[in-house]
């Protein structure tokens, strides 16, 4: 994964380790570092950050002769990259699933995004994870207009050993999301895990609509998946979604496949809330918890 953003920051590091700290000297190369972000899908905002970041770590830098350059920069960077990324709260999952074990007080998990970014088997991960750690989930069908919808999420419940809240085809789905809430409390599951159906995020009418399930259910949690390979798109999608919905943290699909990285790095920056797990593969174990050093780790060029 990034494996063409690895590629292109490699250049310019190598570089900036060849050349004097001076702002005359850093200009022109910091230039070549913006146009590579942002033709890894990197927000022209958020590559601007990074770099103007970078100038404030390294201009007038004193590194002794005794000192790896090429380390110094790499950190330097590495630090850049952290601070754009960083948001205003963070939101651990199975903690807050884990505190109300027993409660009667289900977890209430709900889930947005449009078509097509792997929404449902990202779902079908998140359940896997919370019951490998011993809690008890039921999943909600709230998407009742997709043809298939119910029966896909069903056949990842069938494989996971879990239950299904559902109505039919065009019935309400907040009455969906507020039944499955109901039955895992007189259950006493741990976890409900709400998925609807995916919106296209200028669409009023169905923003309308999502707002309403939240309006009924109440959920704790509001996770946006997208799909990283649409690049500067999931950015879009992301503001939007903030805008008409809100939402409290992010799950990026399909990173696994995705060589720039431009939504990791975009993503917080635009809307300041986390992206706390990416998708790494279609097995229901390849959910990956994310975070800025994580994601620093992986774009940057191995130390030699």
């Amino acid at each position: 994964m990034f494996e063409r953003l690895r590629q292109g920051l490699k250049g310019v590091l190598d570089k900036i380790s060849k050349t004097q700290l001076s702002e005359e000297d850093l200009d022109p190369i910091l230039e070549d570092l913006q146009l590579q972000l942002v033709s890894n899908d990197v927000a022209f905002e958020v590559a601007s950050g990074i770099c103007s970041e970078l100038k404030k770590r390294l201009k007038g830098a004193s590194i002794s002769r005794f000192e790896d350059r090429e380390r110094f920069v790499r950190a330097a960077l590495a630090e850049s990259i952290r601070s754009v990324m960083a948001t205003t709260s963070e939101v651990d999952l199975i903690k807050l699933a884990s505190s109300r074990r027993g409660s009667g007080r289900p977890l209430t998990v709900m889930f947005i995004g449009v078509n097509g970014t792997g929404k449902t088997t990202t779902i079908a991960k998140v359940a896997k994870l919370l019951m490998d750690r011993g809690l008890k989930v039921i999943l909600a069908s709230s998407d009742t207009y997709r043809a298939g919808a119910i029966e896909q999420l069903e056949e990842h419940a069938r494989r996971l050993h879990l239950r299904v809240i559902r109505h039919t085809y065009g019935a309400d789905p907040a009455a969906v999301g507020f039944d499955a809430v109901q039955h895992a409390a007189s259950r006493g599951m741990d976890a409900v895990l709400i998925d609807t159906a995916g919106r296209m995020q200028t669409n009023r009418n169905l923003m309308d609509e999502l707002r309403k399930i939240k309006r009924v259910v109440q959920p704790d949690l509001t996770i946006l998946i997208v799909d990283a390979l649409t690049g500067n798109d999931a950015v879009q999608q992301a503001e939007a979604f903030e805008k008409g919905v809100g939402f409290d943290a992010v799950i990026l699909a399909k990173v696994d496949a995705d060589a720039k990285g431009g939504s990791s790095l975009s993503i917080p920056y635009s809307t300041r809330k986390p992206i706390i797990y990416v998708g790494t593969g279609q097995g229901y174990n390849d959910l990956q918890p994310f975070d800025p050093e994580w994601f620093s780790e992986r774009i940057l060029p191995l130390e030699e």
